[in-house]
């Protein structure tokens, strides 16, 4: 992108974030398309950002800070209710999961966002290009230390493990709702975001809790 983003930069980037909330294919998202719902002519994509992959690429990056941001959030009221006593491990177990279960949910949230981002670099023939997000796992790191002081027996390997472990329920559950529906007979409902969320914290806190 040219210097500091300016205003028909953020609209392209709005008007691509909007579309792609409401597109079931990345297919449906176009040059024309965008700069008709951001005001602004087809060449500015590529004016400002280079191309459309890296207007994606922009707006995939801006909705996941929003994410992690009120993950983080999440985290330092759970910390801050219990200092200097370790945190609550289900309070800090739903700031790690929650918030994308949420989005998840929420037809107004930029989830879908990062769908069609991971779409586009799971069949990308340049991998690379989208590592600065896909592999951003700095925000994770955040729930390091206050776990190491709920669990304090676990090293730094044993809760970095449990962590992925964590996120890799919340993806299976999030990404794959219908195989979860017929695991579960449908009788939980899906649809319920603070339920879900109750249910994957009672399977993952034993993880991190001494046992024997």
């Amino acid at each position: 992108m040219h210097g500091r983003i300016n205003p028909t930069a953020l609209r392209l980037m709005d008007a691509c974030e909007h579309i792609m909330r409401d597109i079931t294919t990345l297919e449906e998202l176009t040059a024309r398309r965008i700069a008709l719902a951001a005001d602004a002519a087809p060449s500015a994509i590529s004016y400002h950002f280079g191309s459309q992959e890296e207007l994606i690429v922009a707006v995939a990056e801006r909705v996941y800070r929003r994410l992690n941001a009120e993950r983080l959030t999440l985290l330092r009221k759970a910390v801050e209710r219990r200092r200097p006593a370790p945190a609550d491990l289900d309070e800090v177990i739903a700031a790690l999961i929650g918030p994308s279960i949420r989005w998840s949910l929420d037809p107004t949230s930029g989830y879908p966002v990062l769908s069609h981002f991971t779409s586009l670099a799971q069949r990308s023939g340049d991998p690379q290009h989208y590592r600065r997000i896909t592999e951003n796992v700095e925000h994770h790191k955040a729930f390091i230390p206050p776990l190491k002081q709920i669990a304090p027996w676990l090293d730094d390997v044993d809760i970095g493990w449990r962590l992925n472990c964590a996120l890799g329920i919340r993806s299976q559950v999030t990404r794959s709702r219908e195989r979860t529906a017929i695991l579960t007979d449908h009788r939980i409902d899906l649809h319920d975001p603070e339920g879900m969320i109750a249910r994957m914290v009672e399977v993952i806190a034993p993880m991190f809790r001494r046992h024997g």
